[in-house]
């Protein structure tokens, strides 16, 4: 049996699956497991998360994965670290306005291999 990982035409993600996959595997973190499993999927099934969202869910300073995009519709007032795939302008412009951070999975996964203390919004 295939893996669809192999159907992946992005060589980014499907680099990116597999290190999450190994992650997991590495540092017995369930969280890379889950969100490799996600981006697996039909890119159409990948979260679409707005600001208002992740201002309503997050409280200040945590860390947020969303596996899909951040959208910039609506307010952000915390100061918030913001994993995920991709992101729009206005939303990186608002985060780092909040005195967030933006930063990529690939990069989450390198400071915090355990996974520990991080919520995932989708």
């Amino acid at each position: 049996m295939k893996k669809t990982t192999e159907n992946k035409t992005n060589p980014r993600l499907a680099a990116l699956i597999v290190t999450l996959r190994d992650a997991s595997r590495v540092h017995e973190a369930n969280i890379w497991r889950e969100i490799a499993k996600r981006l697996d999927a039909p890119r159409k099934n990948y979260a679409e998360v707005n600001l208002s969202k992740i201002d309503r869910y997050a409280n200040e300073g945590e860390t947020i994965l969303v596996p899909g995009k951040v959208l910039g519709s609506g307010a952000l007032n915390l100061p918030v670290k913001v994993a995920a795939l991709d992101f729009s302008e206005a939303a990186v412009s608002k985060i780092t306005g909040a005195n967030g951070t933006c930063m990529t999975i690939e990069d989450l996964v390198r400071d915090n291999p355990k996974g520990s203390r991080v919520r995932i919004l989708r």
